[in-house]
């Protein structure tokens, strides 16, 4: 595992880059976190003690400038997120992404940084008509402006890899869930709403399905990345099994004892997801080159979000 490095977590005051830089400190590593803090501050109050926080917007050139002095390596998670707030802000969405991770590259090959660990997404993979879990060979075809960005940063990324003498490694994150997530995702949604025997709104009939991945397997495959591969390689992260929306719901009603009902709708206008009926990850290559593979199932990382929230 990393240890004894100076590191920059972009995004770090996120829910991920939070759980991330948490884990970065048991190590002896040095952190700075870059953040906007337009989403909040999810870092913990420890965290906040040990490390080097920077406000600051990865799109100002002189501000990436300053945070990437004396910097081993970058986790770069800094991005425009939420899925109603992506499909009202494209453009946006896509600058920060782009010119962001432009700022980031230059500076990093000024400064000598080591390695980027750029955090891509499932959603390159677009409206997926498989059957079977997607490996990284697969086709991809993003369709919102934040997956088409993320995609175009993947191939950013290789060819400065291949040109320059520094790591880039792209990590496709599946739906990613675990405590200090926004209210705004589905499974802190359907808890909520549990918690207080509300109707669980489900967007259309509940059969479409998403692969959760918990945050702790999320962030160790992370720095499994970090520590062990080199050069340039793109990975899933995910842990290979589908759960429909309808039966994830069930689950959480089930684990708070609710009285809840599940009520369906119509999804929201702009949602560009609500189309995707399966999403599924192989991380094959993750185990292979990391020796690392997810492991918490859905119902025990269910039950760990609930014992934290009682």
């Amino acid at each position: 595992m990393l240890k004894n490095k100076n590191i920059l977590v972009t995004g770090g005051a996120g829910f991920i880059g939070s759980h991330l830089v948490d884990k970065l400190l048991d190590n002896n590593n040095q952190i700075r976190v870059l953040d906007n803090l337009l989403k909040g501050n999810k870092l913990s109050k420890n965290s906040k003690k040990c490390i080097e926080f920077i406000n600051g917007d990865v799109r100002d050139i002189h501000t990436m400038d300053k945070v990437l002095k004396n910097i081993d390596y970058v986790f770069h998670m800094a991005a425009y997120l939420g899925v109603d707030d992506v499909a009202i802000n494209p453009i946006e969405t896509m600058e920060v992404e782009s010119i962001g991770t432009q700022n980031l590259i230059k500076c990093s090959l000024k400064h000598d940084v080591e390695k980027i660990i750029y955090i891509s997404t499932s959603g390159v993979y677009g409206k997926v008509e498989f059957e079977n879990a997607v490996n990284e060979d697969f086709l991809v075809s993003p369709s919102s402006s934040y997956a088409i960005a993320k995609r175009f940063n993947e191939i950013y990324l290789k060819s400065i890899s291949s040109k320059y003498d520094i790591d880039t490694f792209s990590l496709r994150y599946f739906n990613v869930y675990g405590p200090r997530q926004d209210q705004r995702m589905v499974i802190p949604r359907f808890f909520y709403q549990a918690m207080r025997n509300e109707p669980i709104t489900v967007y259309g009939n509940g059969d479409q399905t998403r692969d959760f991945t918990y945050i702790d397997d999320t962030v160790l495959a992370t720095l499994r990345v970090a520590d062990k591969c080199k050069k340039n390689e793109i990975f899933n992260v995910a842990r290979g099994i589908d759960t429909s929306i309808y039966d994830l719901a069930k689950l959480i009603i089930d684990i708070t004892n609710s009285k809840s009902e599940i009520k369906n709708f119509e999804a929201p206008f702009l949602r560009f997801d609500f189309d995707v009926e399966k999403r599924c990850g192989d991380s094959s290559k993750l185990k292979k080159l990391t020796d690392f593979s997810p492991s918490t199932d859905l119902i025990e990382g269910l039950k760990l979000i609930y014992n934290n929230l009682i």
